[in-house]
Order: structure tokens, then sequence, then C-alpha cells
């Protein structure tokens, strides 16, 4: 009951009461210039600590860096062994195609012009024409200064498809991503942030050429989806990309395909 009594009595701290005391007297003071010097001073330092603090947990340890640097020196070389295997199969593709043809023009000249003419249209063999381009590339901010990537801002491989759907349906008879060849088995997809085309890894920007009547695969083009969806993209996330008409493309084969279950009638 007496501690009831004390806080009815004298709800507020003594200290408090003091504090209105003195300014209703107006013998209240106000920190002096030493304590706000000091004030000053500890603040200043400890926003210092923290800032080393954060900055020390922010670095990577030295452990952390030696297994980076580590696995892009192995994917490196890796790439580089797989695309000198890449070249390598390419030229003993190239010889096997040479011989084939070299036979079959002495034994039968129309079953070469039926394979040649096969080849050409499967994406086998390379082929040469006009046609037109299309450049599709992430934004110029896709990246920030941090390294945070916005996928928003970056080229997806189902814009890739609707660019090459949309140019087989407006005549295009070969086309080419970056230098590789589209057959009848190609697959356009992603894997993680990268965009493959036949496993192959593919970076902005991306380069569509296609062989075709110039004049009318740009018309085509440009009244499909797929060029409303560029445009949308490029006002939306800054996504860039043009249309250009070449006079003369030359697209590399894609090479044979090897099928494990389709096999001919007859």
């Amino acid at each position: 009951m007496t501690l009831l009594t004390e806080v009815m009595d004298h709800p507020l701290d003594p200290g408090y009461a003091e504090a209105a005391r003195s300014r209703e007297l107006g013998t209240r003071t106000g920190p002096t210039v030493p304590t706000r010097v000091v004030a000053l001073v500890l603040a200043v330092a400890l926003g210092l600590v923290t800032a080393i603090a954060v900055k020390s947990l922010r670095a990577p340890s030295p452990s952390v860096v030696e297994a980076r640097t580590v696995l892009q020196q192995q994917i490196t070389e890796r790439q580089d062994r797989a695309d000198a295997l890449s070249r390598s199969i390419a030229r003993t593709n190239a010889e096997v195609d040479t011989l084939q043809s070299q036979a079959l023009a002495a034994q039968s000249p129309s079953l070469l012009a039926t394979v040649q003419d096969d080849t050409v249209a499967s994406g086998a063999a390379a082929v040469t024409g006009p046609g037109i381009t299309v450049t599709v590339a992430d934004a110029s901010d896709a990246v920030a200064a941090d390294g945070t990537v916005d996928p928003d801002r970056r080229v997806q491989d189902s814009d890739l498809q609707n660019v090459v759907n949309a140019l087989f349906a407006g005549g295009a008879e070969a086309i080419a991503i970056n230098g590789q060849r589209l057959t009848s088995t190609t697959a356009i997809r992603s894997a993680g942030s990268a965009i493959l085309v036949d496993f192959v890894g593919l970076a902005s920007p991306y380069h569509v050429e296609a062989i075709g009547d110039p004049d009318a695969l740009r018309s085509a083009f440009a009244a499909s989806p797929a060029a409303d969806q560029l445009k949308v993209l490029g006002e939306s996330y800054g996504l860039e990309s043009s249309v250009a008409t070449e006079k003369h493309l030359d697209l590399e084969g894609g090479g044979p395909s090897t099928l494990q279950h389709a096999k001919p009638l007859g």
C-alpha cells in the first residue's frame, strides 16, 4: 500500500520534477560547448568504427577469393578446350562432306543435288545470300554499379524465340544467332543468366541473321507481334533493338544432326 500511495501521490520521477522546476524558474542550462564537442567526437568515432566493421564483413575472405580464381581458371580452360573440339569437329565434318560430294558427283549427280538441297534445308550446310539482321541487346543499366543484375532489363530466351519464329514465318530460309546456325533440332533456352543455342552460350548483343528476301522479311517482321514486343521491352525496360538490311550474309552450317529415334519412311 505504501508503494501504491507513493505512486499515486508522486507520479512524476524526482529528476523530471526537478527539470520542470528549473525550466519554470529559468535556471535550466543546456549542454556546454565541451560537452557538445565530446558528443560530436564520439558520434564520428562510432560512425567510423561502424563503417570499418561493415567493410570488413563485406570483404570476401582470402580463401573465397582463391577458390573463385581457381574456378574461373577451370572454366576458361574447359571453354577453350570445348572450342578447340568444336573446331576439330567442324573440320572433320567439312572433310566428310567433301569426300561425299566427290563420290556422289562421280556416281550419281542427281543424288548429290538432292543431298545438297536437303542439307541446306535442314541447316547442316553453310549458305549465303541477302537478308536482314535483327539485333537485340540488354539495357545499358542491366548491371548496376554494385554488380546487381536486373533480369527484366536483360534479353530472355523467349525474346529470341519470338524473333526467330517471326523471321521464319516471314519467309526466312536460314537463320543464325551470333554465328550459331539454327537447325531442325536447335533449342533456344536459358541456363541461369546465360542464353544457350544448341548448348552454346551466347552473350548480348544478339545478332539474329536471316537469309531471304530483304524487303519481304523486313515488312513481315515489322508487322509481327515480336516487333511489338521488342518495342514494349524497349520502352519499359530499356532493351535495345534494331533491324538492318543486308545485301550479303554468310551463315555457317550447323553440322549433321544425329537422330536416335526418328527413321525415314519406306
